[in-house]
């Protein structure tokens, strides 16, 4: 197996926009796709692939207002297929949108595998790799970048390597720029992607790249592997998601490639935007980001084993492969019972930095949070309340608001459909609110009218919004008198926080998380205004 030289270059060609955009649940407007094209252009990915101009009016939208963007780092890049068969590229009206977007560069996919050819797109072997070549001519002859997509060429390659080859030296005599073997299918293993990689990169020649798809869960590993192989491009979507089981994810690439094969994949000092960029273009995209993804998931750095933690303190290599910072996520120390009590004296220092282990302070935190868990509570998913939680035990909360009351109003309409109302009243510094809001459902309603009742005292919790809700029955023996833990997570579009509530009452453990996030942000809120004027 080849080892890459240090300091090679590696062009990241996402294409979030067009690939992302088949994934199940996911339907970008004109502007979240601008919102994600500046996004990547920001942290410096070589190709933003964004989409066929011919394909649907949005995207024709789109690329007729992304021509007044000036992008700093990335070629944006229109997507579609070489001509079709028995017409010349100039008549092809597919090839007339990409040329009316103007972009600087066009990646074009045509078919590897005979199969596909004769079964699918019901065209000969021959005028096929003609259908190729012309292509890449003629947006080569208008001073196109072009990359040529070879859709199903590591199936192409199993049943007939020599025609699956042959398709791309037509590319190459085309002249296209970079000829990427596409595992579209998903089901190589990565010996096969690194043998037909090297053979490519061996016999065709020039620049090379590899677009994967997850579907044996096999797409980190396929790429890493094709580029040991020689491949210098790398394609995929920047979260992972995309049709069936996905795109190859490319923060995992990039964390990999960067920072352990010092194979440099976005400009200096970008490497740091990994994390946040991540969170940016999910909330964007209006998913939940898998918490656990390598590198970018708020679990990726989570230590709660006792050993574990001892062990991180001591030397963070003992139990982490890279430096989270370098990523732009962190190092986090879940609460529990068995963290141990430096652990927790870690986070009492955060409040009060002289508190030592054998303080009082430091015992009583314990014993409430022993307290609590033998309630129901769990601090390992919500250290936002566990926060709350020391500063209330050590004197060192003062709360932001207080309620008077709240009534839920629940309904089922004659014709079936279902209403929630909730009213609150709250008090703040001796003022006063009174609101009301509908939701779908009472805990919604509830969440709804808390938010508008502070927004009154609180403009800034305006950009705050519940990203996950959670409940779990603690005790199913008692059925519906069981009592429950509410977890909710929340976000700024900059920071993710959870908190948690327990209750034999699901609206109350749901009002009491709710609380609990509210009043963090806006600790958190203070904090920084403070750390501002130091």
């Amino acid at each position: 197996m080849t080892k890459p030289a240090g300091n090679t270059n590696i062009a990241v060609f996402d294409s979030t926009l067009r690939d992302g955009a088949q994934a199940e649940g996911i339907s970008f407007s004109v502007e979240d796709k601008i919102k994600i094209t500046r996004a990547l252009d920001e942290l410096g990915v070589a190709y933003i692939e964004a989409g066929n101009p011919g394909s649907n009016p949005k995207d024709l939208e789109f690329f007729q207002r992304v021509k007044g963007i000036n992008l700093k780092h990335a070629a944006l890049t229109a997507f579609g297929s070489t001509r079709r068969p028995g017409v010349t590229p100039a008549e092809d009206d597919n090839i007339k949108n990409l040329v009316l977007a103007e972009t600087p560069a066009v990646a074009i996919f045509g078919k590897s595998w005979d199969f596909h050819v004769t079964d699918i797109i019901n065209t000969t072997l021959e005028e096929n790799l003609a259908m190729i070549q012309d292509t890449m001519a003629y947006f080569k002859s208008l001073g196109k970048e072009v990359v040529y997509d070879a859709e199903h060429f590591f199936d192409g390659y199993k049943n007939n390597p020599e025609y699956a080859m042959a398709t791309l030296q037509a590319a190459k005599t085309g002249g296209a720029d970079w000829i990427v073997l596409c595992e579209t299918n998903g089901g190589a293993f990565p010996q096969e992607v690194f043998d037909a990689t090297a053979l490519v990169v061996k016999e065709v020649g020039g620049k090379i790249g590899i677009h994967c798809h997850n579907d044996g869960g096999m797409a980190v590993a396929n790429t890493i592997m094709a580029v040991e192989a020689g491949a210098r491009q790398v394609q995929g979507t920047y979260v992972g998601f995309g049709e069936r089981c996905g795109n190859v994810n490319l923060c995992t690439v990039i964390g990999n490639l960067q920072l352990k094969k010092r194979m440099q994949c976005l400009p200096d000092g970008k490497l740091q935007e990994l994390t946040p960029t991540a969170r940016y273009i999910a909330e964007v995209a209006n998913i939940s980001l898998n918490e656990r993804e390598p590198f970018i998931g708020n679990s990726a750095f989570a230590h709660k084993g006792g050993m574990h933690i001892d062990g991180v303190h001591k030397n963070v290599r003992s139990f982490e492969h890279v430096d989270p910072e370098k990523i732009g996520n962190k190092r986090r120390f879940l609460m529990s019972e068995v963290a141990g009590r430096s652990t927790i004296l870690n986070k009492i220092r955060k409040v009060n930095p002289n508190i030592r282990k054998d303080s009082e302070e430091t015992r009583l935190v314990m014993q409430r949070l022993k307290e609590l868990e033998h309630e129901g509570y769990q601090f390992e998913g919500a250290e936002s309340s566990f926060e709350l939680v020391i500063r209330k035990t050590l004197g060192k909360y003062k709360p932001f608001f207080t309620l008077d009351h709240f009534k839920i109003i629940d309904e089922q309409m004659p014709d079936g459909t279902h209403s929630s109302t909730a009213i609150l009243k709250i008090n703040v510094d001796g003022k006063e609110e009174v609101t009301a809001a509908e939701g779908n459902g009472p805990v919604n309603a509830l969440d709804k009218a808390l938010r508008k009742a502070l927004e009154a005292f609180y403009p800034e919790l305006k950009e705050v919004y519940l990203a996950d809700y959670k409940v779990r029955v603690l005790d199913t023996r008692s059925a519906t008198a069981s009592r429950v833990r509410v977890l909710i997570e929340s976000s700024d579009g900059r920071y993710v926080w959870s908190t948690v509530g327990v209750s034999g009452d699901i609206i109350e453990a749901s009002w009491l998380a709710l609380v609990d996030s509210m009043e963090y942000k806006l600790l958190k809120i203070i904090e920084e205004k403070a750390s501002a004027y130091m």
